[in-house]
């Protein structure tokens, strides 16, 4: 299967009055064809601005520092606003989080689902017209002719949801980008969209980044997972890895934190502390002052991610101490850092 997406040592910075805001911090990955990637993390590990640096939508104060993303073979870091108009949408689409807010209030669904495809493509006006009511029609809303000439106030929270997927594949992207997209939504609409996004997926052959902080999501609709904290993959593997053998501490306690059957009438429990000030970026690992099994080399020396098996890599300090243990590894732990063979 051929890689679609290939991003590489990525850092993007926010430059504000307090100082330089690291955001991301040396993410690489890959996506190939069909396949469907998920990121998660709570809030501010970087998900999403990972997401709007491929896209080069980031706010003014973002921008690249280093890195390389190449779509398709293409770089698109430094390509130019004039590379990008014709990668967003073509190529590259996205649905926001809140539809709500991503939908003009003043605009009909069809004059906003028609000036994409017109911008995007070479169709006139009868030709984006119906191509729009059959986007309407494939992500099943119901008298999408009639629904064309309605504002988003008049339809739900599951059919804006529905509408911004319809928009986001009107021009036949390569990879659809979706940003929390069922967060806004309640758990039996949250499911029909999942079921949707799945069904398009199969049927049109793209690839999914889907960005999201519910494990629910990813166990439903991912192939691969990269898990971040702090700007950084902690760990990524296939899902069936990273679900039943994680090996990053971040990781556990994210798993930790979900409800099942067997955790039925006792407490979650959930990881402690705060997330770290990423205006100062510690030298060692960052989840370490939040990591109940933290040892001192992780306060002091970052851990390099190790491959763990052919599916499966993690950058957390406890392989290193488990491979030692077993004899699997030679480590040579100094003031200055560590370093594992």
């Amino acid at each position: 299967m051929s890689t679609l997406l290939e991003v590489r040592d990525l850092h993007t910075s926010f430059f504000t009055d307090a100082g330089e805001v690291k955001a991301v911090n040396g993410v690489s990955f890959f996506l190939d064809r069909g396949k469907v990637l998920g990121i998660v993390g709570e809030s501010g590990s970087g998900k999403s601005v990972t997401a709007y640096s491929i896209m080069q939508i980031l706010a003014g104060t973002g921008k690249i520092v280093s890195g390389s993303i190449k779509l398709d073979g293409q770089e698109l870091v430094g390509a130019g606003e004039s590379v990008m108009r014709t990668v967003r949408g073509n190529k590259v689409s996205i649905i926001f989080q809140d539809p709500m807010t991503s939908l003009n209030p003043t605009y009909t669904i069809g004059k906003q689902l028609m000036e994409a495809i017109l911008l995007h493509t070479d169709r006139n006006r009868k030709q984006a017209w119906d191509r729009a009511v059959e986007m309407l029609r494939l992500v099943n809303v119901n008298e999408p002719e009639k629904r064309m000439k309605q504002y988003p106030f008049e339809f739900s929270g599951g059919m804006r949801q529905r509408v911004m997927i319809a928009m986001a594949l009107a021009c036949e992207p390569d990879i659809l980008i979706a940003d929390e997209p069922t967060t806004a939504l309640d758990v039996t609409i949250q499911a029909q969209i999942l079921e949707l996004m799945k069904s398009l997926q199969e049927e049109l052959g793209m690839a999914i980044i889907m960005i999201t902080h519910d494990l629910g999501v990813v166990a439903q609709m991912c192939d691969e997972v990269i898990v971040m904290y702090a700007g950084s993959i902690c760990e990524q593997g296939t899902a069936d890895e990273i679900f039943y053998n994680p090996r990053h501490e971040y990781t556990k306690g994210l798993m930790r934190s979900i409800p099942t059957v067997h955790t039925a009438g006792t407490k979650l429990k959930p990881i402690t502390g705060t997330p770290i000030d990423l205006l100062n970026m510690p030298a060692g690992c960052p989840f370490a002052s939040r990591c109940d099994n933290a040892m001192k080399i992780c306060l002091r020396s970052r851990c390099e991610s190790m491959v763990i098996n052919a599916d499966h890599k993690s950058g957390c300090w406890m392989n290193v101490k488990a491979g030692v243990e077993d004899g699997s590894i030679t480590v040579d732990i100094s003031e200055e850092g560590g370093e594992a063979q």
